[in-house]
């Protein structure tokens, strides 16, 4: 009798507990996270590339480090309303004063469904259809980089209102994405100013081609005489098979005012616009369907369309992430091993070529490079 009771109890739990996984509202909790063990094999002379993550690390070192973890948590609240958070640790910059790295309120936000046939209305702390929806999804390897937008901080989220549809809700082919937003990210804003973002989309051949065509828009600066600025425009198109992917990514950032030209004699400094320009390439794809797959990607970014620096003179940055003084090389390239589908082990090698604009400058004063051997984990938890 107790074992037919044990039984029944035990029956009734599994039922309830099942109930409760399908009811209406029930949220769902999620994350993942990756890091490497690295050993920095060179190091640039002069230490350039900015936020790069291997600036300024000496030559021979060696650590294991997490770069990414994510904690979130998805709340249906009914069939029109859901409701997201989504916790961060990432970068040095994310750590506390004692050095321990730290989590903060990377998304929060209330998407209304269908506010229109075919749209979501967000509002809150979201992702910015910069890269993050559609580009980065499909290079697929953020733990590896960033993509070229991201690189140069392009935001890749923003607190404010979003609207994100399709102009054929059936097909669902060719869509859109616009924002308004702060352009702070997670930190508060008291400026007049807000970073105005749009893009569209589309997915043809079967969704085998995208194509997305992105432009954004922020005034940085209101004092009078002084209209500082930043407009960026980016294509993005990839090429997508069971077995392989190929990808590319262009922008021009068109920085008004962004930089400052020094000179040798008593020539008075110049405010100039820049034009800084980028483009990747990118393959992934399968050399053992879903166990081992490999990937390659090379980009060359560009911060100014001037001709080269004289000798002497210089070129000082005003906006941050666009150093004008140094043409970047990047390349990253690996193998995926893939024991299970949320589980990725993967050797790589991360390169950067710093080609100085002063073409008086010699040797590895003029050109030098970082490179990185790693072993890169990457675990999911909580979704496919």
């Amino acid at each position: 009798m107790a074992v037919c009771l044990m039984i029944s109890f035990s029956t009734i739990a599994r039922a309830q507990q099942q109930a409760s996984i399908n009811l209406p509202g029930s949220g769902r909790l999620w994350g993942y996270a990756f890091g490497d063990y690295y050993y920095k094999a060179h190091s640039d002379t002069l230490n350039r590339g900015d936020a790069n993550q291997y600036t300024g690390i000496q030559q021979g070192s060696n650590a294991f480090q997490f770069r990414r973890i994510y904690l979130g948590y998805d709340a249906p609240i009914n069939r029109q309303f859901e409701a997201q958070l989504l916790l961060a640790a990432e970068d040095a910059s994310d750590a506390t004063q004692s050095g321990k790295l730290t989590f903060y309120i990377k998304l929060a936000n209330l998407r209304w469904k269908n506010i229109w046939k075919g749209t979501d209305l967000v509002i809150g702390q979201q992702a910015t259809p910069a890269f993050s929806m559609l580009e980065e999804p499909i290079w697929k390897y953020r733990s590896i980089e960033r993509t070229i937008a991201d690189i140069r901080r392009t935001p890749s989220y923003d607190l404010g209102v979003g609207l994100q549809g399709t102009f054929n809700p059936e097909t669902k082919h060719v869509g859109y994405d616009l924002l308004v937003g702060n352009g702070t990210g997670a930190k508060p804003s008291t400026s007049r100013s807000k970073w105005f973002y749009a893009d569209v989309w589309a997915k043809l051949f079967n969704e085998q081609v995208v194509v997305d065509l992105y432009t954004d828009y922020y005034r940085m600066h209101w004092q009078p005489g002084f209209h500082q600025s930043r407009n960026m425009w980016k294509l993005f198109a990839a090429y997508t098979t069971s077995s392989f992917t190929l990808g590319a990514s262009a922008f021009i950032n068109l920085l008004k005012d962004g930089m400052v030209q020094t000179y040798s004699g008593s020539q008075p400094a110049d405010t100039l616009n820049q034009q800084a320009s980028g483009v990747s390439f990118f393959v992934r794809g399968q050399l053992i369907a879903n166990k081992l797959g490999y990937f390659a990607r090379i980009d060359h970014y560009n911060p100014v369309n001037h001709k080269n620096l004289a000798a002497d003179d210089e070129w000082i940055g005003l906006v941050s992430n666009y150093n004008p003084q140094n043409i970047e090389r990047f390349i990253t390239a690996g193998i995926d091993f893939t024991p299970t589908p949320q589980v990725h082990l993967m050797p790589n090698i991360w390169y950067n070529r710093y080609t100085s604009e002063n073409s008086s400058l010699k040797g590895r004063t003029y050109r030098d490079y970082d490179l990185v051997y790693r072993i890169t984990f990457y675990y999911v938890f909580g979704k496919k």
